[in-house]
């Protein structure tokens, strides 16, 4: 059975340079959040990104992060994926033919969902 995959980025800031996330000793939160996702205990929605925790399903008892942040770090900015693809096929490029196929078959499939 293939493992499961998660990309977090916990370095994002805020506009005056606040971190959006509390940081190292939260991450457990997450991690929690990937362990209950892949035993079944918890549901996910559906994001041009992939899966993304549903409300209420990633303990945040005891944080105090304000509304606007915690739309910001679940919000999925299409131009930053779209600009990163680009960046990541760029690179990618270098390998030539020893890129696996599948590679530039996900990369393919991750832009026609970002549109």
């Amino acid at each position: 059975k293939a493992p499961r995959c998660f990309y977090v980025n916990w370095f994002r800031k805020t506009e005056d340079g606040k971190w959006l996330w509390p940081g190292f000793g939260e991450n457990s939160r997450v991690l929690k959040w990937m362990c209950d996702r892949v035993e079944g205990k918890v549901d996910a929605r559906e994001t041009p990104i992939g899966l993304m925790p549903v409300d209420g399903d990633l303990t945040l008892d005891g944080l105090d992060i304000p509304a606007e942040d915690w739309a910001e770090l679940m919000k999925v900015d299409t131009d930053l994926f779209k600009a990163t693809l680009a960046d990541a096929r760029e690179y990618l490029a270098k390998f030539g033919d020893k890129l696996p196929a599948k590679m530039v078959e996900q990369m393919d499939a991750l832009e026609a969902r970002l549109g």
